[in-house]
């Protein structure tokens, strides 16, 4: 069923690693649009910086076939989406910045001779401390 098979995309976008979780509380947090488009062999972006705290709407797109887009945190846990081909729309994945660090993304899916350098970054920078002591 399409409805059913919707609701496990979001509920697949929305856990762990810095994803937001659908444990029922209301999104209130703005987020910071990110425009990320996949074409054979990377992503453009391919570094993406945050701040802790601060919410990203990564907003897909392919330039040419259907990709993959894992993102995978510190932590090992993540998000595995497909890409659409060219013209089919965009997939959105919101990404909670919560722990400073380095979370990384690549393609999921085979996509031809270079698939393996499709890799990228999201670097989430620490908040500075009160004070401004170090």
């Amino acid at each position: 069923m399409k409805d059913t098979t919707k609701l496990v995309l979001v509920v697949a976008l929305l856990f762990a690693a810095g994803v937001s979780s659908a444990n029922g509380r209301q999104e209130t947090t703005p987020a910071r649009v990110v425009h990320v488009a996949a074409e054979r062999f990377a992503f453009v972006p391919s570094e993406i910086t945050a701040e802790e705290g601060e919410t990203l709407e990564l907003r897909l797109t392919s330039d040419d076939t259907i990709h993959g887009f894992r993102l995978v945190g510190p932590d090992g846990a993540g998000t595995d989406v497909a890409i659409p081909k060219r013209g089919r729309g965009d997939v959105r994945v919101r990404f909670e910045a919560s722990t400073p660090g380095r979370y990384t993304f690549e393609c999921s899916r085979v996509c031809g001779a270079g698939h393996g350098f499709m890799r990228g970054t999201v670097q989430v920078k620490a908040r500075p401390s009160p004070g401004g002591g170090s």
